[in-house]
């Protein structure tokens, strides 16, 4: 693998082992025995290795270069897409990739944050930090979208919204704002998945679904680890301290019932395996998408705005309200 994680090299060095016999074994000597033996040990450490692994290691595996990205979701699942571009009021955001194609013969509007991969492609799309021109053109796919009763997709891939000052003054707060509020009104099913980071505001101006899921090893979060210790620490190098303290981890969002549902990886994590999770990832849309069309568009709308009306609601024992503390 060209990029290995620090809690990744045991597993590298293996893999390393096993290329290096494989390579041997060309040579008329048979050493399949050795090869199996340390293929299964690899298997053995993986599973281990990410069953325990800390928020701050799910942070940085949310944000492998080779983790699949939004643009590759949609070459291999959506079919016949046709991009849409600009906002028509400033310009044409390349980090928020929006058009309409077709999933399994379902017709969808797709929407995607792009980080990019190459320096250039990652300057290009803005290291997946939208601007509100983004938010504009991704809320205008929408409206579309409801106008014709198209299902809607989403792929979250972003650290956050663009900070910067031309971005505030060219009304990001109120582009994320206005996207919280109408993804409400929106006339269709919508789906969003979290395929990498969900960074504060940034991911939930394209994410007010139906469904919402996450990948079993991607982060989605109020702030980011860097930026929650550059507040409370005014040190970005407490960013895993940070992390830790967060809880990032999709069974805690879960359990919070922020989003819907986990779609598992591959062993070792989708950067492994780009195929297979792509796969899955496809199935879990394909499966909700007919799940939420077999049901009353109004139902559906009402229910997706008393769940997330319901998101931080506590509920305290009388004695709990004297003493401040929730249940």
């Amino acid at each position: 693998m060209d990029f290995t994680l620090e809690f990744e090299r045991p597993v590298s060095e293996l893999e390393n082992q096993i290329r290096e016999l494989r390579q041997t074994s060309h040579k008329n000597i048979d050493i399949s025995h050795e090869i199996e033996a340390l293929q299964a040990k690899v298997n053995t450490m993986l599973e281990e290795i990410y069953k325990n692994l800390s928020p701050w290691e799910r942070t940085q595996l949310s944000r492998h270069p080779q983790r699949p990205h939004s643009i590759d979701y949609i070459e291999k699942i959506v079919t016949d897409f046709h991009e849409i571009h600009g906002d028509r009021r400033f310009s044409d955001d390349q980090c928020m990739v929006t058009g309409f194609g077709y999933i399994d013969g379902q017709k969808v509007a797709v929407i995607g944050i792009e980080k990019g991969r190459k320096t250039q492609e990652k300057i290009k799309r803005n290291f997946g930090m939208p601007n509100p021109e983004g938010y504009r053109k991704a809320l205008r796919v929408m409206q579309l979208a409801s106008q014709f009763s198209i299902p809607v997709v989403t792929f979250v891939d972003t650290p956050g919204a663009y900070p910067g000052i031309g971005a505030e003054e060219r009304g990001q707060a109120l582009a994320i704002a206005e996207n919280l509020e109408e993804m409400f009104n929106v006339k269709s099913p919508i789906i969003s998945v979290v395929i990498g980071e969900g960074g504060s505001g940034g991911a939930l101006g394209i994410a007010v679904a139906d469904k919402v899921f996450m990948m079993e090893y991607s982060v989605y979060s109020v702030i980011s680890p860097e930026s929650c210790a550059s507040i409370l620490w005014s040190d970005p190098k407490m960013a895993e301290t940070a992390a830790n303290s967060l809880q990032l981890s999709p069974n805690k969002a879960l359990e919070l019932k922020v989003i819907d549902g986990i779609i598992k990886e591959p062993a070792g994590g989708a950067h492994r395996y780009p195929a297979e999770a792509i796969a899955k990832v496809k199935e879990a849309i394909t499966t909700n998408l007919k799940a939420l069309q077999s049901k009353d568009l109004d139902l559906v709308m009402q229910n997706r705005f008393e769940k997330f009306r319901q998101m931080g609601n506590l509920t305290l024992t009388l004695d709990q309200a004297d003493q401040g503390k929730p249940e």
